[in-house]
């Protein structure tokens, strides 16, 4: 096992209908620490994280736990005490309140009929105060927005209790404010619960402010992994993304800025 990693995805390598999709990747997510996935459209990001949360089955490769035993060896129940995943998209199910849906995030701790989880109680409350979703707690989740919407299926992933939180795109659909929130919450579960967080991302500022590893994938490959600072370079990201992308850097705060170039794109000065 490499390091204090709680997952660790080794050498995978992924394929839809035999068309090979990610090629001999790896990456550890430990304790306390953000790992951000990033890359273009089509680059494998979303697939490598299914395949961490065991929904896409490597062709090689295999996915470890933080005791070294194969992910695929446990049942679904024991590993949904120790991974959950926010996927990108969840059926929407009618007349059911928020607190329910995010009462379904406990199933991995409940006997048959819902019992034997005392702690429940107590974790659905902490999901929906950290969530900002309380207050929309009696309402029928197909009638909240988007935005709202993706906040209760956060809030179900965190009442699972596990010590490893993976996020496809977990941004997609809020507006402003909740972006930043969503971002801060990440960085509070990491640095205050310990938990370990894969999260896939598209904006780099946004990776940037929140990854302590990260992940840069082209094509199915690992096209460089490390700190922001090694991986969101000028040259990695205008080499993947095929477009020129200047970094700027706060000389006060050490902060990263990815600033895409485009033809009518004004400039922006040397530093922030």
């Amino acid at each position: 096992m490499a390091d204090d990693a709680c997952l660790l995805g080794v050498d995978l390598s992924l394929s839809y209908h035999q068309r090979p999709v990610v090629h001999d990747a790896s990456i550890a997510l430990r304790s306390g620490e953000v790992a951000v996935l990033i890359g273009p459209n089509g680059s494998g990001k979303s697939t490598l994280l299914r395949a961490l949360a065991r929904l896409h089955r490597p062709g090689s490769g295999e996915v470890l736990l933080a005791d070294g035993a194969s992910a695929l060896a446990l049942s679904a129940k024991d590993f949904a005490r120790r991974v959950t995943l926010l996927a990108q998209s969840r059926p929407t199910p009618a007349g059911v309140s928020v607190r329910d849906v995010i009462g379904y995030g406990r199933h991995p701790h409940r006997g048959r009929w819902r019992t034997g989880d005392p702690d429940g109680a107590r974790a659905i409350q902490w999901a929906m105060a950290v969530t900002g979703t309380q207050q929309m707690a009696d309402r029928p989740v197909d009638e909240l927005s988007g935005g709202e919407l993706q906040r209760v299926w956060l809030a179900t992933c965190l009442a699972q209790d596990t010590g490893v939180l993976l996020l496809d795109e977990p941004t997609t659909f809020l507006d402003l404010r909740y972006q930043v929130e969503i971002l801060d919450l990440i960085r509070d579960l990491a640095d205050e619960h310990r938990v370990a967080v894969g999260v896939v991302l598209h904006d780099l500022n946004q990776a940037a402010a929140v990854a302590d590893h990260v992940v840069l994938l082209d094509r199915g490959r690992v096209a460089a992994s490390g700190k922001p600072a090694e991986v969101l370079t000028a040259q990695h990201l205008s080499q993947t993304y095929d477009i020129r992308i200047d970094i700027l850097t706060d000389p006060d705060t050490g902060r990263i800025h990815c600033q895409p170039i485009g033809r009518h794109t004004h400039t922006l000065v040397t530093t922030l």
